[in-house]
């Protein structure tokens, strides 16, 4: 069994005075392809900010490759949710992924021959080599999303962290990104933790399932996380499962969770 790079030990996580996680314990190996879901405030992000050293725990302990969560860990890549700023960038795609080369700033960098050709790697690793001298404002969601991923490839990472990656794409470009990751995933035997509302355009690919609801976590396969139970459990109201076609909804009532959350832009 491949080892454990991801452990939290009875685990509370706060945002501002609001608890979002208590008494978390889990355990994620190397290796792995983990979809994170749940509500919005459920602590996806904040999950991932604790992961990253960026907060520290209310209680627990969080520890990555054996080692107390914190900033800067060369072998972590994070990519954040896109937002509307990144989509007016003027800055082209080389000088965005070549902006943390030698550490995090805006503007034109200077790099060396080295690093120009880690940046053109990067580029090619996501098949965006043509996206190089390209604004980010003239891409599409689908594009910039790949400048991000090749951004996080730069330091040749072993976990990455993808916060919402899927939202504002369309079902045809999400299946792309997604077939990506999972290629990068296997290729450079990466750990990966992703994000999302929805669960159904990431079922090729995951391993396991960490389903975040009511300070609560559960973790495992698909069948144990995805069933009227646990997930009753995580939203305090019941829910129901159903699978059709190869497709699973998850229902309160009469309405499917995680359906607006891909609003298409």
């Amino acid at each position: 069994m491949k080892p454990s790079i991801i452990e939290l030990s009875e685990v509370t996580l706060k945002a501002g005075r609001r608890t979002v996680l208590k008494e978390v314990t889990l355990s994620i190996r190397a290796g792995e392809f983990i979809g994170v879901l749940g509500q919005n405030g459920a602590g996806k992000t904040t999950l991932m900010r604790a992961l990253l050293g960026l907060i520290k725990p209310f209680a627990g302990c969080v520890r990555i490759f054996g080692q107390a969560a914190a900033r800067g860990h060369p072998a972590i890549a994070y990519a954040p949710q896109t937002s509307a700023e990144l989509a007016r960038q003027r800055l082209c795609g080389f000088d965005f992924i070549a902006s943390i080369a030698n550490g995090r700033c805006w503007g034109r960098p200077w790099i060396s021959r080295r690093q120009r050709a880690a940046v053109y790697r990067a580029l090619e690793q996501v098949d965006a080599g043509a996206l190089a001298w390209r604004a980010l404002s003239e891409l599409s969601g689908g594009e910039r999303q790949r400048v991000l991923l090749a951004q996080c490839l730069l330091g040749e990472p072993k976990l990455l962290l993808l916060d919402e990656p899927l939202i504002g794409l369309d079902p045809p470009h999400q299946q792309q990104i997604i077939a990506l990751i999972h290629r990068m995933q296997q290729s450079m035997n990466l750990t990966v933790l992703l994000s999302a509302h929805e669960l159904n355009p990431l079922l090729p690919v995951l391993d396991r399932v960490l389903y975040l609801g009511n300070g609560s976590a559960a973790l495992g396969s698909i069948d144990e996380v995805i069933a009227g139970p646990v997930l009753s459990g995580l939203y305090g109201a019941d829910i129901e499962v159903l699978r059709v076609d190869g497709h699973i909804f998850v229902m309160a009532g009469h309405t499917e969770i995680g359906k607006d959350a891909h609003r298409h832009v």
